[in-house]
């Protein structure tokens, strides 16, 4: 089983994250390739089992590299397929239970046919540009954990 992580990130804070997803992973015996998304040239999902895809939440929506990366996940091609997605935010987004980037890409990702195998993982961070709020990234690995256990399934 291989998987490919794919990442957008402003201040650091989203890369972290997907960094734990990527070590908890191959931790638990699984494959996986992690990509900025400004390095991804070519997507084919000949190639991945899974996708997970994470972003930073600015103005309650993902970056625009991320919904330009969207444009190349090709239904015919990941229809089926697990995915998961993630994000970084501020605590006060969550507390007024605005939208957030990884909402936005699993809604996305589920119009594509394609499996949410956990709901999106929301990582704190504090003020604009971090850093992570405590204890983010332990939770990220139990959630990293989780997806483990699930793709195995």
């Amino acid at each position: 089983m291989k998987g490919i992580i794919v990442y957008d990130t402003s201040y650091g804070n989203t890369k972290t994250i997907a960094e734990t997803i990527t070590e908890t992973l191959k931790g638990s015996g699984i494959e996986v390739d992690l990509f900025d998304v400004k390095d991804v040239k070519k997507l084919s999902a000949k190639d991945y089992n899974f996708l997970v895809l994470g972003s930073p939440t600015r103005f309650g929506t993902m970056s625009f590299a991320i919904r330009g990366f969207l444009g190349k996940v090709k239904s015919e091609e990941w229809m089926n397929k697990p995915f998961t997605a993630f994000d970084t935010e501020n605590p006060e987004n969550l507390e007024k239970k605005e939208w957030s980037a990884a909402e936005k890409i699993a809604a996305k990702l589920t119009d594509k046919k394609m499996n949410q195998l956990l709901p999106v993982l929301k990582a704190l961070v504090l003020g604009q540009k971090g850093p992570l709020k405590e204890g983010e990234i332990e939770r990220t690995k139990e959630y990293a954990r989780e997806l483990a256990i699930k793709l195995k399934e």
